[in-house]
């Protein structure tokens, strides 16, 4: 089976990752030449850090960035993510274009094929159609962000409006460094954010209610300092701009995740507010979730149909990641004092609830995510000296039990242990249970026995 994805971002190259490493023939198609470091994405969260320490990466990754343990917004409300219950219990603050590195490099180790300058003309039944020619494919993934060109060739809609226009971005250097790794804040005609780079320079995003200009428009470094002064009380001495745009962002979601041999990923299905974080961690999920099920089709042990279940497990999440951004977007613009003010006092009070703020840290942080039939399944350690998320690494199932079945040794990983319980690739619990519906279970998720 061939399978070609279309854009050499997170997403997809986490998927090509994974298909390469089952054995399945994976191409690539990337319209850019060259790899950029000009990126938009900052922030990994817990159940993205989880999904690459699945794949032997996570570790590398943290230690290129900077862990955050509490997100302070709006000044006075903070989240605490050090209660979360995961390895990984912060927010790393690490440029995208670390992640892609490490992707990329895992996918080409693993045998995937990219191809730089391909720039996606169309789609026939059985191949992508590019400007240099046909690539054929039995399944095609579009991971190639809000302008989709394989969106646009399978005629799917794109429903959404804009949020939030003129957006000012910028990569600077700054005179004095802010105190806490992330500033940001929003105080009714201005926002601002700062995150560092970690080689001395730092991204800029910020807004002005007051000045409402098209993409197009020209910016200059004196725009950005000004409205950073209104929102954070100081523009740290920037300095030396390297990049300066202005954007929109929009929030929308196809009505469908797969049509027919076509799957959408990413921003290619969804696009939100940056509010959160959220956007290439929700895309490198999409691409755990559907790395496995088109593997195990390629390999011949599972139905066609489990490939439906990507659209009923992803699509909800994706609308509950544009709600979430655009509660969180909505929040910081407010406009008048005093409902910014009943904003810092009741959202101060709610998060001191311990309930309310698992709950807020667990959906910003992905770890709170479960699928209706599928919770994730925690790390956990393993006798004599492992632990879960290492046997995920052969990106098979996992059985926990106190015998191996027979059998299933080309799809099932085996771990010793007192319970009945079958893991996902994903890190998602299959099915708990006992001896009796352990050959049932295998069955149905597995497939028959060799």
């Amino acid at each position: 089976m061939k399978t070609v994805v279309v854009g050499a971002g997170p997403t997809g190259l986490l998927l090509a990752g994974d298909l390469a490493a089952a054995g399945t023939d994976v191409t690539v198609l990337e319209r850019r030449t060259s790899e950029s470091n000009l990126t938009r994405a900052f922030g990994v969260h817990a159940r993205t850090l989880e999904h690459l320490d699945a794949r032997g990466l996570a570790d590398e990754l943290v230690a290129t960035g900077t862990p955050v343990s509490r997100l302070r917004l709006f000044n006075r409300v903070r989240v605490d993510l050090g209660m979360l219950p995961t390895r990984f219990p912060f927010l790393l603050i690490t440029p995208q274009y670390h992640v892609e590195r490490l992707l990329e490099r895992r996918a080409l180790d693993l045998g995937a094929r990219i191809v730089r300058g391909a720039t996606v003309t169309g789609l026939r039944g059985d191949a992508v159609l590019t400007e240099d020619g046909a690539h054929p494919a039995d399944y095609v993934v579009g991971a190639d962000g809000v302008h989709s060109a394989v969106r646009e060739a399978i005629g799917m809609p794109f429903p959404g409006k804009a949020v939030l226009r003129s957006i000012m971005l910028a990569d600077v250097r700054l005179t004095d460094a802010p105190r806490d790794v992330l500033a940001v804040n929003a105080v009714g005609d201005a926002f601002a954010f700062v995150a560092p780079f970690g080689d001395g320079w730092f991204r800029v995003f910020c807004w002005d209610r007051l000045a409402q200009r098209p993409d197009s428009a020209p910016l200059d470094l004196d725009e950005v300092r000004d409205v950073t002064r209104r929102a954070l009380g100081t523009d740290f001495g920037m300095r030396e701009a390297r990049w300066l745009s202005r954007f929109h962002s929009d929030e929308r979601q196809v009505p469908q995740y797969r049509q027919g041999n076509v799957f959408l990923a990413g921003d290619a299905a969804h696009v939100h507010s940056p509010a959160g974080g959220l956007g290439m961690n929700t895309g490198l999920q999409d691409a755990a979730n559907l790395s496995w099920k088109l593997a195990a089709v390629a390999q011949g042990w599972a139905p066609d149909g489990l490939l439906d279940t990507y659209q009923s497990e992803r699509h909800p999440v994706g609308a509950l990641v544009l709600r979430s951004s655009g509660g969180l977007i909505r929040l910081a613009m407010l406009h008048s004092r005093a409902a910014r003010a009943g904003r810092n006092l009741l959202g101060g009070a709610l998060l001191h609830v311990p309930t309310i703020m698992r709950k807020a840290a667990g959906t910003v942080s992905g770890i709170g995510i479960d699928y209706p039939d599928a919770p994730r399944q925690p790390d956990v350690p393993l006798p004599p000296d492992s632990r879960l998320y290492e046997l995920l690494r052969a990106g098979r199932h996992v059985l926990l039990a106190p015998s191996a079945p027979v059998g299933y040794d080309d799809r099932l990983t085996y771990a010793l242990n007192d319970r009945f319980v079958l893991v996902r690739p994903d890190g998602h619990t299959a099915w708990t249970g006992t001896e009796r519906e352990l050959p049932v279970a295998l069955r149905r998720h597995l497939g028959p026995p060799r």
